[in-house]
C-alpha cells in the first residue's frame, strides 16, 4: 500500500480507508483483544478473505499485532499495538460525530439532497 502524501489528512484516509478498517480498528478499540471470527462478527458482512487482507494491512502500518497460540485448535488473536492505541480520540471524535449527525445526514439522503 502506497501512503506517499504531504497532506495529513489523506495520509490518515490511506492509513485507515476503505469499508473496513476503520471498522477493525474500532473493534479493537472497544474490545481490546479480538479472535478473527469475533471481528468478523463485528463487521458484518466482511468476507474472510477481505477481513485477512486488511489485518495484513493494517499489521503492516504497526497498527495491530497478531498472536498465535500453538493450542488445539490454533488460536489467533489481534490487538491494537502502541501506535494503535493513538488512533483511540480520532475514532472516538468520529464515532461521536457519526451519533451526532447520522439523522441528520439519513434524512438529507432519503429526501436526494444533492448537495450531501
Amino acid at each position: 500500500m502506497s501512503v506517499q502524501t504531504q497532506c495529513p489528512v489523506a495520509f490518515t484516509s490511506r492509513i485507515l480507508g476503505g469499508k473496513w478498517k476503520a471498522r477493525i480498528v474500532w473493534a479493537l478499540i472497544r474490545r481490546e483483544t479480538l479472535r478473527f471470527s469475533e471481528i468478523r462478527r463485528a463487521c458484518p458482512p466482511i468476507s474472510d478473505r477481505i477481513l485477512s487482507k486488511e489485518l495484513k494491512e493494517l499489521e503492516g502500518c504497526g497498527l495491530i499485532v497478531r498472536r498465535e497460540y500453538s493450542t488445539i485448535p490454533p488460536k489467533t488473536e489481534y490487538s491494537l499495538t502502541a501506535l494503535g492505541q493513538t488512533l483511540r480520540p480520532a475514532m472516538a471524535a468520529m464515532a461521536a460525530w457519526g451519533t451526532e449527525h447520522r439523522s441528520t445526514i439519513s434524512d438529507l439522503l432519503e429526501n436526494g439532497a444533492s448537495h450531501v
